[in-house]
């Protein structure tokens, strides 16, 4: 939201229920509620939100969205504390940036607060669509998740890989801990996916698990 620069994803149920992922920017509800429409649906049928991890351009709109909805926003407990504060995770201190930001206080300059629901942990299937696998991914933030849905094929990373012009990491001022972020991003070759759907950047359907692994086995 734009342009692939942001992307959220809507996962529409046999029953018709529907599982929002990411909520975008404080400015995305409108987009997202669009989105829904065409579908079909309403910010009612949401029966689910999953965020990836508490950033601005990932959680902003949650509490907005919360509030269509009446569905408390799931995120993994190691950024429960960002999501009830609104401010994003530190940034890595060995990277010039980051210490930067810290001192600037960027991390206080997050998104609107919010009450999360269920904490997700590392392994759980969460029941949606069939089951939707938590895979922790942490570093861009400490509770960064990547999503698997096995049944349909469909990895979403994340920011735990970008795919602007090409297979990249994260800027890694924006990272809590750069290296970590590299060394658990080598689980996503471990999986089995056909798609993989990305939260900067388009989505791969062609050899995509070959491409990410590709991209992991260079960066390592």
């Amino acid at each position: 939201m734009p342009f692939d620069s942001i992307n959220s994803y809507l996962l529409l149920d046999d029953d018709g229920s529907v599982t929002l992922i990411d909520t975008g920017l404080r400015g995305a509800p409108p987009r997202i509620v669009a989105a829904l429409a065409q579908l079909g649906r309403a910010p009612q049928d949401v029966q689910r939100i999953i965020l990836t991890h508490a950033h601005a351009d990932h959680a902003g709109g949650a509490r907005e969205l919360a509030r269509l909805t009446g569905v408390a926003p799931e995120i993994h407990g190691d950024d429960e504390p960002y999501a009830r504060s609104g401010h994003q995770p530190p940034s890595d201190p060995a990277v010039p940036l980051g210490r930067l930001f810290a001192r600037l206080g960027a991390a206080r300059r997050g998104f609107p607060p919010f009450a999360p629901g269920p904490a997700l942990h590392d392994g759980q299937v969460v029941d949606v669509a069939g089951g939707l696998r938590v895979v922790h991914t942490p570093g861009h933030s400490p509770g960064h998740v990547s999503l698997l849905h096995a049944a349909t094929g469909v990895l979403i990373t994340g920011d735990a890989i970008f795919n602007l012009r090409r297979l990249r990491w994260p800027l890694r001022q924006f990272c809590s801990d750069f290296a970590l972020t590299q060394r658990t991003a080598h689980v996503l070759g471990e999986l089995e996916y056909s798609v993989a759907a990305f939260t900067h950047g388009p989505h791969i359907s062609v050899r995509a698990r070959e491409q990410v692994r590709s991209f992991l086995a260079a960066a390592r």
